[in-house]
């Protein structure tokens, strides 16, 4: 029996082990944004080291940031063989609303084939999956090849710190290229490497206008309602056809030739799965390009929530003194979030009217990112696949903005190998997300083919 057999005997034995341990780490509530919180989030990162020097790992660090720590370690005694730098986050999303939750969010629970709770497939159940892939290859044989990992704990909120740790790290951080699993599949037997992520700008929209809320029969008519206000800025942000109307928003947007829509045609994502996935009657998106295209190639402009005046049960009749809504807009290369920030700002200074105050606050953004199809790191993973699916993976371009991805392009000038095993309706971000553990048992496999393809 090979090196490569034993540790994939090795991984079929120990499921139940590696199930034990991402449940235990996926009891810590680590929700980067809620500082009641951060004690959870340096319980998790020492979780981590532990789990790190039980492999063998050296080098290991718990890197204090202003929000949350870094966790770096190494293994660096491969001979002629490529470094690859892990990346992942081991925060988690809020889990509101709660009461939407069929089990506790943070006791993961087991139904069928499916893990429940928070962070099961986003993304400490990716993490989990590469760290028994290594435990599998470091019970049996030393590791193919040379390793080192950043573990970070703010990419729920923006990874506000990360930019910055990088640029002070470039030479521990220095690597061939980065094995990032915070992608996904398309479904359980369709294997797939994402080769290109949306960036992300994301603003508030604040409109003020009286000093105080006020009543709306003595004062309505006479003064201008800041949620009305709101309301319509909002809505002329986009137009019939779905085209976002900020001044020169689509001035750098790199647009999709021939040869890219016809491979994007192939990715089994139709009008019928999408309503399915998303339990919406119908879809809608920019005119003159499909729904597959309009998630991954193009950008967008989306409220993700708002906020003004009496939203209780029952009546009150107030004009409210100021309006609030969250704006996402998703980016495309070769947008940059500050750019689209001031879009925005133009778009308001030409639209607001008289009689409110209105402000543009930039809360994170990360730019966008595309990358090669065909470097060594890519090469191992789709290789991997194809031993454990029997299928060669398809190749993607995903809507959801993972920022250090770009900014690894820019800062430490190295590409990314973007895949995971978390699955379209594993309902990251909503309540009852989960993981569906026989794909995640074959990641394992699958990671464990991948490093002996590197070495």
């Amino acid at each position: 029996m090979t090196h490569q057999e034993k540790a994939l005997s090795y991984a079929k034995e120990n499921k139940e082990k590696f199930l034990d341990n991402l449940k235990e780490v996926l009891e810590i509530p680590s929700v980067s944004t809620d500082p009641a919180h951060k004690d959870d989030m340096l319980k998790t990162a020492e979780w981590l080291v532990e789990k790190l020097e039980s492999l063998g790992m050296e080098n290991i660090k718990i890197y204090p940031t202003p929000r949350h720590p870094v966790v770096y370690a190494d293994w660096l005694h491969a001979k002629d063989a490529p470094t690859v730098l892990v990346y992942g986050h081991y925060d988690v999303q809020p889990e509101d609303p709660l009461d939407e939750w069929i089990t506790p969010p943070f006791k993961p629970t087991q139904r069928e084939a499916s893990l429940h709770a928070r962070g099961a497939s986003d993304m400490k159940g990716q993490i989990v999956a590469t760290l028994s892939a290594i435990e599998s290859i470091v019970k049996n044989d030393d590791f193919p090849s040379n390793i080192k990992f950043m573990l970070e704990g703010e990419e729920e909120i923006g990874s506000p710190s990360l930019a910055d740790f990088m640029e002070s790290h470039k030479e521990l951080l220095s690597a061939d290229f980065c094995l990032n699993p915070d992608a996904g599949m398309l479904s359980a037997d369709t294997p797939t490497i994402t080769y290109a992520l949306r960036g992300l700008a994301y603003a508030e929209l604040h409109v003020t206008g009286p000093s105080h809320d006020l009543h709306s029969g003595l004062f309505g008519g006479a003064v201008r309602n800041p949620a009305n206000t709101l309301m319509k800025l909002v809505g002329g942000m986009k137009d019939e056809d779905g085209k976002i109307t900020l001044p020169g928003f689509y001035d750098k947007v790199r647009d999709v030739d021939a040869e890219e829509r016809a491979e994007l045609a192939k990715l089994p994502v139709d009008e019928a799965l999408l309503r399915e996935q998303t339990g919406s009657p119908a879809l809608w998106g920019e005119k003159g390009y499909s729904p597959v295209e309009q998630i991954g190639a193009r950008p967008t402009l989306d409220v993700n929530g708002m906020l003004s005046g009496f939203t209780g049960e029952g009546a009150k009749t107030v004009l409210p003194a100021k309006a609030m809504a969250k704006i996402s807009m998703r980016l495309v290369p070769d947008q940059t979030p500050e750019e689209v920030y001031e879009q925005l700002r133009q778009y308001v200074k030409e639209n607001a009217p008289e009689g409110v105050e209105c402000e543009v606050k930039a809360l994170h953004g990360g730019n966008p990112s595309i990358s090669e199809r065909d470097g060594v790191g890519v090469v191992a993973m789709s290789d991997a696949f194809e031993a454990v699916w029997g299928k060669a993976p398809l190749f993607k371009r995903e809507g959801g903005s993972i920022p250090v991805v770009g900014d690894m392009q820019k800062i430490l000038g190295i590409e990314s190998v973007l895949t995971g095993f978390g699955l379209p309706d594993d309902r990251i971000h909503s309540p009852n997300e989960k993981l569906d553990l026989p794909t995640w048992y074959r990641g394992i496999d699958a990671l464990i083919h991948f490093f002996y393809n590197l070495g």
